[in-house]
């Protein structure tokens, strides 16, 4: 999927579904979804304490770092990564070689339990941005910036 990925409304809410479920069926402390630019997506759970958005990035930039890795050793990627700290765990997934699924979990959950519910997940979401891509690729696929005419353009930058 390129940088300029279009997200739709009705998919937006079912990504968000789809993360709170992850959520409460991984028993999971976050869950959040990010392009492979670093962008959030989404974000479910326990995420008041945390900088989504520098773990987001900081996630895209890991996925970046162990591609490299990868191609350095004859691998296409490592579709999963998994970090275990002394009170919280990360279970990095790459879905459709276009976005990022991260699980944050604790003690109250498994690895085990994480990558099952994952596992079902990444097929929905796969599928998800298979519609997006569809959409966007459709002829006469609406631009999100066809409602906008040259007025105003002229008018926000008049002044």
């Amino acid at each position: 999927m390129n940088s300029q990925m279009v997200m739709y409304e009705a998919e937006v809410q079912e990504i968000q579904r789809l993360c709170d479920r992850l959520t409460r069926e991984a028993n999971a402390k976050v869950v959040f979804l990010v392009d492979k630019n670093g962008q959030l997506i989404s974000s479910s759970g326990e995420t008041a304490h945390l900088d989504t958005t520098s773990l987001a990035s900081l996630t895209a930039g890991n996925i970046a770092a162990t591609g490299g890795i990868a191609k350095l050793i004859n691998e296409r990627e490592f579709s999963q990564i998994f970090h275990e700290g002394e009170r919280d765990n990360l279970h990095i997934s790459i879905i459709g070689q276009k976005v990022i699924l991260v699980v944050i979990f604790d003690h109250r959950s498994s690895l085990g339990l994480v990558r099952l519910r994952v596992r079902k997940a990444s097929e929905e979401l796969s599928n998800i941005f298979i519609r997006i891509e569809q959409k966007s690729q459709s002829p006469g696929a609406a631009s999100p910036f066809a409602e906008i005419t040259d007025d105003d353009i002229d008018s926000l930058f008049s002044n």
